[in-house]
C-alpha cells in the first residue's frame, strides 16, 4: 500500500460544501460519543460499531442534512470514534491511565474518508460524491489502484488529499554495498559513520521570537473580534511554515541516505520517554528523529535497501574501537578512551558502534561484501 498526497483547490461553493461535512461528521462523531457512553452510564451497555452505524438512518431522519454527506464518510466517522475506544481500552490494560475518548468542538473536526466509492480521478479533476468536481495539483503521477481517498483541511484552512493505492510495483535502486550508522542529536542533527556531519537546522528554535512576537499580538487582541481572528491567521501561517520546513528536510534527508546506502542503521529510541525530560523535550521534538527514520524506512523498503534500528544502550559510551566503556556526561563532546587511546567526536564514535550492531544483526549471506 503506498499513500499519495497532493493540494486541492475547490472553488468557494464546494469550500462550503466541505466546511459543511466537516460540521455534520462532527455532529455525527459527538452523538456516537454520546450514544456509548449513555449506554455504558445508564445501562452497562456496551455499544460496538456495528450498533452504532445503525443508527444513521434514524439521525437521517432526525436530521436530513446529513443526507448530503456520502454514506461510507459517515461510517468512516463511527469506525473512527470505535477506533478511539479501542485505544482507550488497549493503554487500561497495558496499565497507562489513557483520558475517555473526548467530545469535538466546532472546528475541530479537520478530514474526512472516502473508503471504497464516491471518487473519480481524470487528469487534473478529482470527483468527490456530494462535494464535486475539484482541481487537484497532481506534481506526480499515481501509481496502482485508488483504495483509499482522505480530504483534510489544514490549520491555515488549505485543502489537501491523501489518496491510498495498492502498488505491487518497486522503484528498485541499484545495488550499493555502501553501509552507514546513523546517531542523531541536538548539538549535530546526525552523525555518520562515514566521518559526515549534518548540523541540526533548529527550525522551531530559528522562528521563535517571531512565533513570541505573533502570539502576543494575538492574545491582546479582545476575543470574537476581526482583529484577533485575523492575528490567528498570522500564527497559524507561522506554525505551518515552521512545519513544511521541517518536512521538506526530512523528506530530503531521508532521500539522500537511501539513494546512497545500501545499510542504514538508527538507534532504536524511545521518543515519548526521552521528551519526558524538560531540558531535552523542545530540542528532541524540533528535531524530529522519529519523522526522519519513519520517512527512511518507507523509502527503502520501496527500493531495495535495507534499514536497522539498534539497541542504543551504551553505543555512546563504548568505545568503538576496543570495547571498553568509557563514562561520559552529556557535556563531553569527546570520547577519550583510557584504555586503546582513541579520541574522537562522541557522535561519531556512537555512530561506528550503530553500523557494527546493525551489521552484526544481519545474516552474513545479506551483509556487504566490504563488512563480511
Amino acid at each position: 500500500m503506498q499513500t499519495f498526497h497532493y493540494r486541492l483547490y475547490p472553488t468557494k461553493s464546494q469550500m462550503k460544501n466541505l466546511n459543511r461535512t466537516l460540521e455534520l461528521c462532527r455532529w455525527t462523531y459527538n452523538q456516537t460519543l454520546a450514544l456509548r457512553k449513555n449506554a455504558w452510564e445508564t445501562e452497562q451497555k456496551n455499544i460496538n460499531y456495528y450498533d452504532s452505524k445503525k443508527m444513521i438512518p434514524i439521525w437521517k431522519q432526525d436530521k436530513p442534512e446529513l443526507k448530503t454527506v456520502h454514506s461510507q464518510v459517515l461510517q468512516d466517522v463511527i469506525k473512527r470514534v470505535d477506533i478511539a475506544f479501542q485505544a482507550f481500552f488497549r493503554r487500561i490494560k497495558t496499565g497507562e491511565t489513557p483520558g475517555y475518548p473526548r467530545f469535538k468542538g466546532y472546528g475541530r473536526y479537520d478530514s474526512i474518508t472516502y473508503t471504497q466509492s464516491g471518487i473519480e480521478l481524470n487528469d487534473n479533476i478529482l470527483s468527490i460524491s456530494k462535494i464535486g468536481d475539484v482541481k487537484i495539483k497532481l506534481h506526480r503521477p499515481i501509481e496502482g489502484n485508488i483504495k483509499r481517498l482522505n480530504i483534510r483541511r489544514s490549520i491555515t484552512r488549505k485543502w489537501y488529499v491523501s489518496i491510498l493505492t495498492d502498488n505491487d510495483s518497486h522503484n528498485l535502486l541499484e545495488y550499493s554495498d555502501n553501509s552507514v550508522g546513523i546517531d542523531v542529536g541536538l548539538t549535530t542533527f546526525a552523525a555518520l559513520s562515514d566521518g559526515t556531519f549534518i548540523e541540526n537546522p533548529r527550525f522551531y528554535a530559528k522562528e521563535q521570537k517571531n512565533l513570541a512576537k505573533v502570539q502576543r499580538k494575538h492574545s491582546k487582541q479582545e476575543k470574537g473580534t476581526p482583529e484577533r481572528k485575523k492575528a490567528l491567521k498570522v500564527l497559524q501561517r507561522v506554525h505551518e511554515r515552521i512545519y513544511n520546513k521541517r518536512e521538506d528536510f526530512t523528506q530530503k534527508l531521508s532521500k539522500t541516505f537511501v539513494d546512497n546506502y545500501g545499510i542504514i542503521c538508527f538507534e532504536d529510541l524511545t521518543i515519548t520517554k526521552m521528551v519526558k525530560d524538560p531540558i531535552y523535550a523542545k530540542g528532541i521534538m524540533d528535531a524530529a528523529w522519529n519523522k526522519l527514520v519513519t520517512y527512511t524506512s518507507y523509502k527503502a523498503e520501496n527500493a531495495g535497501r535495507k534499514v536497522i534500528l539498534v539497541n542504543p544502550y551504551n553505543t555512546s559510551q563504548m568505545c568503538s574501537r576496543c570495547g571498553t566503556i568509557v563514562q561520559k556526561d552529556t557535556s563531553v563532546r569527546v570520547h577519550n578512551c583510557t584504555f586503546c587511546g582513541l579520541s574522537i567526536d562522541r557522535d561519531l564514535n556512537a555512530s561506528f558502534n550503530i553500523l557494527r550492531l546493525g551489521v552484526q544483526s544481519l545474516r552474513k549471506t545479506d551483509r556487504c561484501p566490504s563488512l563480511q
